[in-house]
Protein backbone atom coordinates (compact mmCIF):
# COMPACT_ATOMS: atom_id res chain seq x y z
CA UNK A 1 0.00 0.00 0.00
CA UNK A 2 1.62 3.40 -0.94
CA UNK A 3 1.58 6.85 1.12
CA UNK A 4 0.71 9.44 -0.37
CA UNK A 5 0.80 12.78 2.08
CA UNK A 6 4.54 13.01 3.16
CA UNK A 7 5.93 13.77 6.91
CA UNK A 8 6.05 17.55 6.46
CA UNK A 9 3.08 18.44 8.24
CA UNK A 10 3.69 15.73 10.96
CA UNK A 11 7.19 17.45 11.48
CA UNK A 12 5.65 20.85 11.87
CA UNK A 13 3.12 19.69 14.38
CA UNK A 14 6.01 17.53 16.28
CA UNK A 15 7.94 20.34 16.65
CA UNK A 16 5.26 22.86 17.32
CA UNK A 17 4.05 20.91 20.45
CA UNK A 18 7.47 20.20 21.33
CA UNK A 19 8.61 23.88 21.55
CA UNK A 20 4.54 24.71 23.81
CA UNK A 21 5.96 22.35 26.39
CA UNK A 22 9.26 22.93 26.63
CA UNK A 23 8.43 26.55 26.33
CA UNK A 24 6.01 26.03 30.08
CA UNK A 25 8.27 23.61 31.60
CA UNK A 26 10.85 27.11 31.84
CA UNK A 27 8.27 29.37 33.07
CA UNK A 28 5.75 27.11 34.90
CA UNK A 29 8.42 24.46 36.27
CA UNK A 30 5.22 22.23 35.28
CA UNK A 31 7.10 19.05 33.55
CA UNK A 32 6.73 17.61 30.19
CA UNK A 33 4.40 14.96 31.08
CA UNK A 34 2.09 16.97 33.13
CA UNK A 35 1.73 18.88 29.85
CA UNK A 36 0.40 15.91 27.84
CA UNK A 37 -2.06 15.29 30.72
CA UNK A 38 -3.38 18.80 30.56
CA UNK A 39 -3.45 18.92 26.90
CA UNK A 40 -5.02 15.79 26.17
CA UNK A 41 -8.16 15.59 24.11
CA UNK A 42 -11.45 15.97 25.77
CA UNK A 43 -12.85 12.90 24.70
CA UNK A 44 -16.08 13.47 23.74
CA UNK A 45 -16.52 10.48 22.11
CA UNK A 46 -18.07 7.49 23.39
CA UNK A 47 -16.77 5.75 25.68
CA UNK A 48 -16.38 1.70 24.05
CA UNK A 49 -17.94 -1.02 26.79
CA UNK A 50 -17.75 -4.57 26.85
CA UNK A 51 -14.62 -6.95 26.29
CA UNK A 52 -12.85 -4.07 24.92
CA UNK A 53 -13.24 -1.95 28.12
CA UNK A 54 -12.27 -4.98 30.28
CA UNK A 55 -9.14 -5.54 28.17
CA UNK A 56 -8.12 -1.80 29.15
CA UNK A 57 -9.02 -2.28 32.79
CA UNK A 58 -7.33 -5.37 33.58
CA UNK A 59 -4.28 -3.28 31.71
CA UNK A 60 -1.60 -0.80 33.60
CA UNK A 61 -2.58 2.27 32.01
CA UNK A 62 1.16 4.08 31.14
CA UNK A 63 -0.43 7.55 30.50
CA UNK A 64 -0.53 9.68 27.05
CA UNK A 65 1.56 7.48 24.40
CA UNK A 66 4.53 9.23 22.97
CA UNK A 67 4.65 6.31 20.11
CA UNK A 68 6.05 8.00 16.80
CA UNK A 69 2.91 5.51 15.22
CA UNK A 70 -0.06 4.90 15.51
CA UNK A 71 -2.91 3.66 13.21
CA UNK A 72 -6.61 3.33 12.85
CA UNK A 73 -8.77 1.77 9.17
CA UNK A 74 -10.97 3.97 7.44
CA UNK A 75 -14.27 3.26 5.78
CA UNK A 76 -14.68 4.98 2.48
CA UNK A 77 -17.62 5.62 1.00
CA UNK A 78 -16.46 4.27 -2.75
CA UNK A 79 -13.25 3.08 -4.19
CA UNK A 80 -12.73 6.54 -5.57
CA UNK A 81 -9.48 8.34 -4.68
CA UNK A 82 -9.50 10.05 -1.21
CA UNK A 83 -8.01 13.24 -2.07
CA UNK A 84 -10.48 15.22 0.88
CA UNK A 85 -9.38 12.53 3.60
CA UNK A 86 -5.64 13.47 2.47
CA UNK A 87 -5.78 16.87 2.63
CA UNK A 88 -7.54 16.57 6.06
CA UNK A 89 -4.56 14.24 7.46
CA UNK A 90 -2.46 16.20 6.05
CA UNK A 91 -3.70 19.44 8.00
CA UNK A 92 -3.57 17.23 11.38
CA UNK A 93 0.04 16.07 10.91
CA UNK A 94 -1.16 12.70 9.45
CA UNK A 95 -0.43 10.50 6.57
CA UNK A 96 -2.93 8.31 4.58
CA UNK A 97 -1.97 5.18 2.90
CA UNK A 98 -4.68 4.02 0.63
CA UNK A 99 -4.50 1.04 -2.42
CA UNK A 100 -6.07 2.15 -5.82
CA UNK A 101 -9.87 0.70 -5.95
CA UNK A 102 -9.93 0.06 -2.47
CA UNK A 103 -12.64 1.32 -0.13
CA UNK A 104 -10.47 1.58 2.81
CA UNK A 105 -7.34 3.35 3.94
CA UNK A 106 -4.83 3.39 6.95
CA UNK A 107 -4.32 7.21 8.59
CA UNK A 108 -1.61 6.97 10.51
CA UNK A 109 0.95 9.66 12.47
CA UNK A 110 2.23 10.04 16.04
CA UNK A 111 0.13 8.68 18.91
CA UNK A 112 -0.03 12.56 19.92
CA UNK A 113 -0.76 13.53 15.86
CA UNK A 114 -3.66 11.23 16.43
CA UNK A 115 -5.51 12.15 19.71
CA UNK A 116 -5.04 15.35 18.85
CA UNK A 117 -6.59 14.81 15.12
CA UNK A 118 -9.84 12.74 16.37
CA UNK A 119 -10.32 14.59 19.69
CA UNK A 120 -9.87 11.34 21.92
CA UNK A 121 -7.39 10.20 24.45
CA UNK A 122 -4.62 7.44 23.52
CA UNK A 123 -2.40 6.28 26.07
CA UNK A 124 -0.12 3.08 26.47
CA UNK A 125 -0.94 -0.05 28.42
CA UNK A 126 0.82 -3.09 29.48
CA UNK A 127 -1.78 -6.19 29.23
CA UNK A 128 -1.83 -9.00 31.54
CA UNK A 129 0.93 -10.98 29.28
CA UNK A 130 3.57 -7.80 29.34
CA UNK A 131 2.67 -6.80 25.76
CA UNK A 132 2.48 -2.59 25.93
CA UNK A 133 0.40 -1.24 22.68
CA UNK A 134 -1.66 1.44 22.54
CA UNK A 135 -5.25 2.27 22.82
CA UNK A 136 -8.41 5.42 22.77
CA UNK A 137 -10.97 3.93 25.46
CA UNK A 138 -13.35 6.41 23.25
CA UNK A 139 -14.53 5.56 19.55
CA UNK A 140 -13.67 7.63 17.49
CA UNK A 141 -16.08 9.83 14.92
CA UNK A 142 -16.01 10.66 11.65
CA UNK A 143 -14.53 14.40 11.09
CA UNK A 144 -17.08 16.61 9.96
CA UNK A 145 -14.72 17.81 6.89
CA UNK A 146 -14.37 14.19 5.59
CA UNK A 147 -17.75 12.71 6.34
CA UNK A 148 -18.65 13.08 2.43
CA UNK A 149 -15.42 10.29 1.86
CA UNK A 150 -15.22 8.55 5.57
CA UNK A 151 -18.32 6.22 5.98
CA UNK A 152 -16.80 5.01 9.56
CA UNK A 153 -13.69 4.42 11.23
CA UNK A 154 -12.18 1.30 13.18
CA UNK A 155 -10.41 1.42 16.54
CA UNK A 156 -7.80 2.74 17.54
CA UNK A 157 -5.64 0.33 19.38
CA UNK A 158 -2.42 -1.48 18.62
CA UNK A 159 -2.87 -4.70 20.15
CA UNK A 160 -5.21 -8.11 19.42
CA UNK A 161 -5.77 -10.85 21.81
CA UNK A 162 -5.24 -13.94 19.63
CA UNK A 163 -6.09 -18.03 20.54
CA UNK A 164 -5.74 -21.19 18.65
CA UNK A 165 -9.25 -22.64 18.69
CA UNK A 166 -8.71 -26.10 20.22
CA UNK A 167 -9.38 -27.71 23.67
CA UNK A 168 -6.24 -27.19 26.34
CA UNK A 169 -6.51 -30.66 27.29
CA UNK A 170 -5.73 -33.61 24.67
CA UNK A 171 -6.93 -36.78 26.28
CA UNK A 172 -4.42 -39.64 26.40
CA UNK A 173 -6.88 -42.56 26.71
CA UNK A 174 -10.20 -42.68 24.61
CA UNK A 175 -12.14 -45.38 23.45
CA UNK A 176 -10.57 -47.05 20.72
CA UNK A 177 -7.96 -44.46 20.83
CA UNK A 178 -8.96 -42.41 18.26
CA UNK A 179 -10.89 -42.48 14.46
CA UNK A 180 -7.99 -43.99 11.96
CA UNK A 181 -7.64 -41.99 8.37
CA UNK A 182 -9.91 -45.05 7.22
CA UNK A 183 -12.64 -44.48 9.94
CA UNK A 184 -12.77 -40.53 9.62
CA UNK A 185 -13.31 -41.58 5.47
CA UNK A 186 -16.06 -43.69 6.07
CA UNK A 187 -17.65 -41.54 8.76
CA UNK A 188 -18.12 -38.65 6.35
CA UNK A 189 -18.99 -40.79 3.23
CA UNK A 190 -15.81 -39.96 1.15
CA UNK A 191 -14.26 -43.42 1.27
CA UNK A 192 -15.71 -44.81 -1.84
CA UNK A 193 -14.13 -41.65 -3.43
CA UNK A 194 -10.50 -42.34 -1.56
CA UNK A 195 -11.05 -45.96 -3.48
CA UNK A 196 -11.72 -44.47 -7.03
CA UNK A 197 -8.48 -42.66 -6.88
CA UNK A 198 -9.47 -38.88 -5.63
CA UNK A 199 -7.22 -38.13 -2.62
CA UNK A 200 -6.40 -34.56 -3.21
CA UNK A 201 -3.79 -35.03 -6.04
CA UNK A 202 -3.28 -31.37 -7.88
CA UNK A 203 -4.57 -29.53 -4.79
CA UNK A 204 -3.05 -27.52 -2.02
CA UNK A 205 -3.94 -26.72 1.14
CA UNK A 206 -2.86 -24.27 3.14
CA UNK A 207 -2.79 -24.31 6.94
CA UNK A 208 -2.05 -21.10 8.73
CA UNK A 209 -0.26 -21.34 12.00
CA UNK A 210 1.20 -20.06 14.97
CA UNK A 211 3.09 -23.00 16.07
CA UNK A 212 5.68 -25.24 14.20
CA UNK A 213 6.16 -28.82 14.19
CA UNK A 214 7.95 -31.60 14.87
CA UNK A 215 9.10 -33.83 11.41
CA UNK A 216 9.56 -36.86 13.17
CA UNK A 217 5.81 -36.83 14.33
CA UNK A 218 4.66 -36.08 10.82
CA UNK A 219 6.60 -39.74 9.40
CA UNK A 220 5.34 -41.53 12.22
CA UNK A 221 2.07 -40.59 11.03
CA UNK A 222 2.34 -41.68 7.74
CA UNK A 223 4.24 -44.65 8.55
CA UNK A 224 2.04 -45.81 10.94
CA UNK A 225 -0.87 -45.70 8.66
CA UNK A 226 0.25 -46.79 5.31
CA UNK A 227 0.07 -42.93 4.10
CA UNK A 228 2.37 -41.23 1.22
CA UNK A 229 5.04 -38.93 2.25
CA UNK A 230 3.79 -35.55 4.31
CA UNK A 231 6.79 -33.34 3.83
CA UNK A 232 5.18 -29.65 3.76
CA UNK A 233 6.19 -26.51 2.49
CA UNK A 234 7.17 -23.99 5.46
CA UNK A 235 5.79 -20.05 3.89
CA UNK A 236 7.66 -17.70 6.59
CA UNK A 237 10.08 -19.38 7.97
CA UNK A 238 9.38 -22.25 10.34
CA UNK A 239 6.88 -20.47 13.66
CA UNK A 240 9.38 -20.22 16.69
CA UNK A 241 7.87 -22.49 18.73
CA UNK A 242 7.05 -25.91 18.15
CA UNK A 243 5.66 -27.11 21.53
CA UNK A 244 2.14 -26.92 20.78
CA UNK A 245 0.31 -29.85 18.99
CA UNK A 246 -1.91 -27.72 16.95
CA UNK A 247 -0.33 -27.78 13.58
CA UNK A 248 0.96 -30.76 13.78
CA UNK A 249 -2.50 -32.10 14.28
CA UNK A 250 -4.00 -29.90 11.11
CA UNK A 251 -1.20 -31.07 9.12
CA UNK A 252 -2.18 -35.05 10.01
CA UNK A 253 -5.81 -34.54 9.84
CA UNK A 254 -5.97 -32.75 6.41
CA UNK A 255 -3.21 -35.33 4.88
CA UNK A 256 -5.87 -38.32 6.64
CA UNK A 257 -8.64 -37.33 3.95
CA UNK A 258 -6.30 -35.74 1.96
CA UNK A 259 -2.87 -37.49 1.22
CA UNK A 260 -1.73 -36.81 -2.46
CA UNK A 261 -2.85 -32.98 -2.05
CA UNK A 262 0.53 -30.82 -0.95
CA UNK A 263 0.61 -29.24 2.29
CA UNK A 264 1.78 -25.60 2.98
CA UNK A 265 2.19 -24.35 6.41
CA UNK A 266 2.05 -20.30 6.61
CA UNK A 267 3.75 -19.21 9.51
CA UNK A 268 0.88 -16.40 10.98
CA UNK A 269 2.99 -15.40 14.30
CA UNK A 270 3.88 -12.48 12.18
CA UNK A 271 0.65 -11.00 12.19
CA UNK A 272 0.83 -10.75 16.09
CA UNK A 273 3.49 -8.06 15.84
CA UNK A 274 3.95 -4.19 15.18
CA UNK A 275 0.59 -3.48 16.53
CA UNK A 276 -1.63 -3.25 13.08
CA UNK A 277 -2.79 -7.35 13.08
CA UNK A 278 -5.78 -7.12 10.29
CA UNK A 279 -3.76 -5.18 7.87
CA UNK A 280 -0.45 -8.16 8.70
CA UNK A 281 -3.63 -10.74 7.75
CA UNK A 282 -4.38 -9.31 4.54
CA UNK A 283 -0.85 -9.01 3.47
CA UNK A 284 -0.11 -12.76 4.53
CA UNK A 285 -3.63 -14.03 2.99
CA UNK A 286 -2.22 -12.02 -0.18
CA UNK A 287 1.28 -13.59 -0.34
CA UNK A 288 -0.36 -16.91 0.12
CA UNK A 289 -2.99 -16.66 -2.91
CA UNK A 290 0.30 -15.07 -5.02
CA UNK A 291 2.41 -18.50 -4.84
CA UNK A 292 -0.50 -20.93 -4.43
CA UNK A 293 -3.84 -19.52 -6.43
CA UNK A 294 -6.44 -21.85 -5.69
CA UNK A 295 -5.59 -23.49 -2.76
CA UNK A 296 -7.61 -24.34 -0.04
CA UNK A 297 -7.12 -22.59 3.08
CA UNK A 298 -7.40 -23.79 6.90
CA UNK A 299 -7.34 -21.69 9.67
CA UNK A 300 -7.21 -22.78 13.21
CA UNK A 301 -6.17 -19.62 14.99
CA UNK A 302 -8.12 -16.56 15.92
CA UNK A 303 -7.43 -13.17 15.98
CA UNK A 304 -9.76 -10.93 19.10
CA UNK A 305 -13.91 -11.78 18.91
CA UNK A 306 -16.22 -9.65 16.82
CA UNK A 307 -16.96 -7.69 19.94
CA UNK A 308 -13.69 -5.61 20.59
CA UNK A 309 -13.39 -4.41 16.99
CA UNK A 310 -15.41 -2.58 14.09
CA UNK A 311 -16.23 -4.30 10.19
CA UNK A 312 -14.18 -1.32 9.46
CA UNK A 313 -11.37 -2.99 10.87
CA UNK A 314 -11.80 -5.81 9.17
CA UNK A 315 -11.66 -4.64 5.76
CA UNK A 316 -7.94 -5.08 4.63
CA UNK A 317 -9.16 -8.78 5.84
CA UNK A 318 -11.96 -9.01 3.90
CA UNK A 319 -10.66 -7.16 0.87
CA UNK A 320 -7.42 -10.29 0.80
CA UNK A 321 -9.81 -13.18 1.47
CA UNK A 322 -12.29 -11.94 -1.59
CA UNK A 323 -9.18 -11.51 -3.98
CA UNK A 324 -8.43 -15.24 -3.23
CA UNK A 325 -11.91 -15.84 -3.65
CA UNK A 326 -11.20 -14.39 -7.38
CA UNK A 327 -8.45 -17.17 -7.74
CA UNK A 328 -10.42 -20.32 -6.92
CA UNK A 329 -9.44 -20.53 -2.82
CA UNK A 330 -11.91 -22.07 -0.41
CA UNK A 331 -11.49 -20.66 3.05
CA UNK A 332 -12.14 -22.10 6.10
CA UNK A 333 -12.05 -21.19 9.75
CA UNK A 334 -12.71 -22.92 12.78
CA UNK A 335 -15.61 -20.82 14.87
CA UNK A 336 -13.75 -21.27 18.37
CA UNK A 337 -14.04 -24.06 21.71
CA UNK A 338 -15.56 -21.73 23.97
CA UNK A 339 -19.16 -22.99 23.56
CA UNK A 340 -19.95 -19.69 21.99
CA UNK A 341 -18.57 -17.44 24.66
CA UNK A 342 -15.51 -16.27 22.32
CA UNK A 343 -15.23 -12.80 24.12
CA UNK A 344 -13.98 -13.79 26.71
CA UNK A 345 -10.51 -12.97 27.25
CA UNK A 346 -9.01 -16.20 28.62
CA UNK A 347 -5.14 -14.76 29.14
CA UNK A 348 -5.31 -10.86 28.74
CA UNK A 349 -9.07 -10.61 30.99
CA UNK A 350 -10.20 -12.43 33.25
CA UNK A 351 -14.11 -12.16 34.92
CA UNK A 352 -17.16 -14.08 35.66
CA UNK A 353 -18.84 -15.54 32.39
CA UNK A 354 -21.69 -12.81 31.77
CA UNK A 355 -23.48 -11.53 28.18
CA UNK A 356 -20.50 -9.35 27.43
CA UNK A 357 -18.67 -12.34 27.07
CA UNK A 358 -20.99 -14.11 23.73
CA UNK A 359 -19.47 -13.12 20.64
CA UNK A 360 -17.51 -14.97 17.66
CA UNK A 361 -14.48 -14.99 16.30
CA UNK A 362 -13.80 -12.06 14.47
CA UNK A 363 -12.36 -13.55 11.23
CA UNK A 364 -14.24 -16.62 11.19
CA UNK A 365 -17.21 -14.61 10.77
CA UNK A 366 -16.54 -12.94 7.79
CA UNK A 367 -19.10 -13.81 4.90
CA UNK A 368 -16.45 -15.06 2.85
CA UNK A 369 -15.35 -17.19 5.52
CA UNK A 370 -16.73 -20.57 6.35
CA UNK A 371 -16.75 -21.03 9.82
CA UNK A 372 -16.34 -24.30 11.50
CA UNK A 373 -18.40 -25.55 14.23
CA UNK A 374 -17.81 -28.66 16.47
CA UNK A 375 -19.60 -32.40 16.95
CA UNK A 376 -19.41 -35.33 19.18
CA UNK A 377 -19.42 -38.16 16.89
CA UNK A 378 -20.66 -41.72 17.04
CA UNK A 379 -19.74 -44.40 14.69
CA UNK A 380 -19.10 -48.44 14.67
CA UNK A 381 -16.48 -50.00 14.81
CA UNK A 382 -15.40 -49.56 11.32
CA UNK A 383 -16.18 -46.21 11.01
CA UNK A 384 -19.20 -46.15 9.81
CA UNK A 385 -21.54 -43.37 10.58
CA UNK A 386 -24.12 -43.76 13.54
CA UNK A 387 -25.17 -40.46 14.82
CA UNK A 388 -23.72 -36.56 15.90
CA UNK A 389 -24.66 -34.13 18.26
CA UNK A 390 -23.07 -30.99 19.19
CA UNK A 391 -20.19 -30.77 21.29
CA UNK A 392 -20.52 -29.27 24.35
CA UNK A 393 -18.18 -29.99 27.45
CA UNK A 394 -19.95 -28.30 30.56
CA UNK A 395 -17.47 -28.72 32.86
CA UNK A 396 -14.55 -28.20 31.18
CA UNK A 397 -16.66 -24.94 29.35
CA UNK A 398 -15.38 -26.28 26.17
CA UNK A 399 -17.93 -26.72 22.94
CA UNK A 400 -18.80 -25.64 19.63
CA UNK A 401 -19.04 -21.72 19.11
CA UNK A 402 -21.44 -19.68 17.12
CA UNK A 403 -23.99 -17.28 16.68
CA UNK A 404 -25.09 -14.11 15.74
CA UNK A 405 -22.66 -11.75 14.12
CA UNK A 406 -22.17 -7.73 15.46
CA UNK A 407 -20.53 -6.60 12.26
CA UNK A 408 -22.03 -7.82 9.24
CA UNK A 409 -25.30 -8.13 7.58
CA UNK A 410 -27.03 -11.23 6.69
CA UNK A 411 -25.45 -12.35 3.41
CA UNK A 412 -28.17 -13.35 0.52
CA UNK A 413 -27.06 -16.94 0.64
CA UNK A 414 -27.97 -17.20 4.30
CA UNK A 415 -31.73 -15.18 3.90
CA UNK A 416 -33.43 -19.17 3.90
CA UNK A 417 -31.96 -20.08 6.89
CA UNK A 418 -33.54 -18.99 10.50
CA UNK A 419 -31.91 -18.88 13.99
CA UNK A 420 -33.68 -18.44 17.35
CA UNK A 421 -31.70 -15.24 18.06
CA UNK A 422 -32.08 -13.06 15.13
CA UNK A 423 -35.68 -13.87 13.74
CA UNK A 424 -35.37 -10.42 11.81
CA UNK A 425 -32.71 -12.18 9.42
CA UNK A 426 -30.52 -8.82 9.80
CA UNK A 427 -27.01 -10.78 10.55
CA UNK A 428 -24.29 -13.41 9.12
CA UNK A 429 -25.12 -15.97 11.12
CA UNK A 430 -22.00 -18.83 11.73
CA UNK A 431 -20.80 -21.79 12.01
CA UNK A 432 -21.84 -22.79 8.15
CA UNK A 433 -20.50 -26.01 9.00
CA UNK A 434 -19.54 -28.72 11.07
CA UNK A 435 -17.43 -31.88 11.48
CA UNK A 436 -16.22 -33.92 14.67
CA UNK A 437 -14.23 -31.35 17.71
CA UNK A 438 -15.10 -33.68 20.52
CA UNK A 439 -11.70 -35.04 22.30
CA UNK A 440 -13.53 -37.90 23.33
CA UNK A 441 -14.53 -39.25 19.89
CA UNK A 442 -11.98 -37.56 17.37
CA UNK A 443 -8.92 -38.46 15.15
CA UNK A 444 -5.92 -40.37 16.25
CA UNK A 445 -3.20 -37.95 15.98
CA UNK A 446 0.96 -38.66 16.21
CA UNK A 447 2.85 -35.99 18.38
CA UNK A 448 5.60 -35.85 20.48
CA UNK A 449 6.36 -39.81 20.19
CA UNK A 450 3.00 -40.29 21.22
CA UNK A 451 -0.30 -41.51 19.82
CA UNK A 452 -2.72 -38.64 20.95
CA UNK A 453 -6.66 -38.21 19.78
CA UNK A 454 -7.10 -34.58 18.01
CA UNK A 455 -10.01 -32.15 19.56
CA UNK A 456 -11.46 -29.02 18.92
CA UNK A 457 -12.87 -26.91 15.76
CA UNK A 458 -9.33 -26.52 14.84
CA UNK A 459 -9.55 -30.36 13.84
CA UNK A 460 -12.68 -29.88 12.38
CA UNK A 461 -11.69 -27.27 10.21
CA UNK A 462 -9.09 -29.23 8.43
CA UNK A 463 -11.33 -31.89 8.20
CA UNK A 464 -13.74 -29.90 5.73
CA UNK A 465 -9.99 -28.25 3.87
CA UNK A 466 -8.97 -31.84 3.08
CA UNK A 467 -12.68 -33.05 1.96
CA UNK A 468 -12.76 -30.07 -0.26
CA UNK A 469 -9.69 -30.62 -1.97
CA UNK A 470 -10.82 -34.03 -2.54
CA UNK A 471 -14.20 -32.83 -4.27
CA UNK A 472 -11.74 -30.43 -6.14
CA UNK A 473 -10.18 -33.24 -7.64
CA UNK A 474 -13.09 -35.03 -8.32
CA UNK A 475 -15.00 -31.91 -9.51
CA UNK A 476 -12.05 -31.02 -12.52
CA UNK A 477 -12.12 -34.39 -13.26
CA UNK A 478 -15.75 -35.03 -14.50
CA UNK A 479 -15.93 -31.51 -16.62
CA UNK A 480 -16.59 -29.06 -13.20
CA UNK A 481 -14.79 -26.65 -11.31
CA UNK A 482 -12.89 -25.81 -7.99
CA UNK A 483 -15.47 -24.94 -5.64
CA UNK A 484 -13.56 -21.22 -4.43
CA UNK A 485 -16.25 -19.46 -2.90
CA UNK A 486 -17.80 -22.06 -1.22
CA UNK A 487 -20.33 -20.81 1.33
CA UNK A 488 -23.47 -20.60 -1.43
CA UNK A 489 -22.83 -23.57 -2.52
CA UNK A 490 -23.21 -24.76 1.04
CA UNK A 491 -26.63 -22.74 1.41
CA UNK A 492 -28.20 -23.84 -2.18
CA UNK A 493 -27.64 -27.54 -1.61
CA UNK A 494 -29.05 -26.68 1.96
CA UNK A 495 -32.16 -25.46 0.53
CA UNK A 496 -32.89 -28.60 -2.14
CA UNK A 497 -30.85 -30.64 -3.92
CA UNK A 498 -30.68 -33.98 -5.90
CA UNK A 499 -28.97 -35.92 -3.23
CA UNK A 500 -28.73 -35.43 0.83
CA UNK A 501 -25.06 -33.61 1.05
CA UNK A 502 -25.40 -33.13 4.93
CA UNK A 503 -26.11 -34.79 8.01
CA UNK A 504 -27.86 -32.48 10.00
CA UNK A 505 -27.31 -32.30 14.03
CA UNK A 506 -29.97 -31.92 15.75
CA UNK A 507 -28.76 -32.39 19.31
CA UNK A 508 -26.74 -30.99 21.81
CA UNK A 509 -25.77 -27.35 22.77
CA UNK A 510 -23.26 -24.81 23.03
CA UNK A 511 -23.43 -22.26 26.51
CA UNK A 512 -25.71 -19.84 24.46
CA UNK A 513 -27.87 -21.77 21.94
CA UNK A 514 -29.72 -25.07 21.20
CA UNK A 515 -28.79 -27.35 18.02
CA UNK A 516 -31.87 -27.60 15.85
CA UNK A 517 -33.17 -29.88 13.12
CA UNK A 518 -31.99 -27.68 10.20
CA UNK A 519 -29.54 -24.97 10.34
CA UNK A 520 -28.77 -23.55 14.24
CA UNK A 521 -26.05 -21.44 15.77
CA UNK A 522 -24.13 -24.44 16.74
CA UNK A 523 -23.18 -26.94 14.03
CA UNK A 524 -24.47 -24.95 11.68
CA UNK A 525 -25.15 -26.85 8.03
CA UNK A 526 -24.39 -29.77 9.80
CA UNK A 527 -21.77 -32.41 8.75
CA UNK A 528 -20.76 -33.66 5.55
CA UNK A 529 -22.07 -36.29 3.86
CA UNK A 530 -18.84 -35.63 1.16
CA UNK A 531 -20.61 -38.41 -1.50
CA UNK A 532 -23.27 -36.59 -2.07
CA UNK A 533 -22.10 -33.42 -1.16
CA UNK A 534 -19.65 -33.44 -4.04
CA UNK A 535 -22.30 -34.94 -7.02
CA UNK A 536 -24.76 -32.03 -5.59
CA UNK A 537 -22.00 -29.47 -6.19
CA UNK A 538 -21.40 -30.71 -9.57
CA UNK A 539 -25.47 -30.91 -10.71
CA UNK A 540 -25.19 -26.81 -9.93
CA UNK A 541 -22.13 -26.47 -12.12
CA UNK A 542 -24.00 -28.27 -14.91
CA UNK A 543 -27.42 -26.40 -14.19
CA UNK A 544 -29.16 -29.93 -13.17
CA UNK A 545 -29.89 -29.04 -9.41
CA UNK A 546 -33.14 -28.07 -8.11
CA UNK A 547 -34.21 -24.20 -8.19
Amino acid sequence: MRSVTGPNRLRRVSARVLGCCLAISVAAGVSVLAVHHLSEPRDRAATIGGPYARLLSSSTDLGPSRREHAQLTVALRDAKHPQPLMQWADDHGLAVRWQPGADWAIVEGDASAVAEAFDVSVHDYRGRQGEVFYASPSQPEVPQAVRATVSDLGRILGFTPHRQARPWMIPLDVPLHGLTPNHLLTAYNASQLAAEGFTGKGQTIAIFAFHGFDQTDLDDFTTQYGLPPLKPIVLGGMPDDSNGAETVMDLQVAHAVAPDAQKVVVNARPTLEGGRTYERIAEMFDSVDRQFPGAVWSLSIGWGCDALITATDLKPVQAALARAHAHGTTAFDASGDTASLECKGGPNWSSPPGPDDIGLDAVASLPGMTSVGGTTLSTDEGGEWQSEQAWFDSPMSQGSSGGVSKLFPRPAWQYDVYAKRDPNYESRLTPDVSAVADPFTGVRIRFDQQDLVGAGTSQAAPIWAGLTAVMNQYLLANGGRALGDINPLLYRVAAGANRPGFRDVGLGASAVDVATPGYDLVTGLGSPNVGGLVRDFLDIQRGVAPR
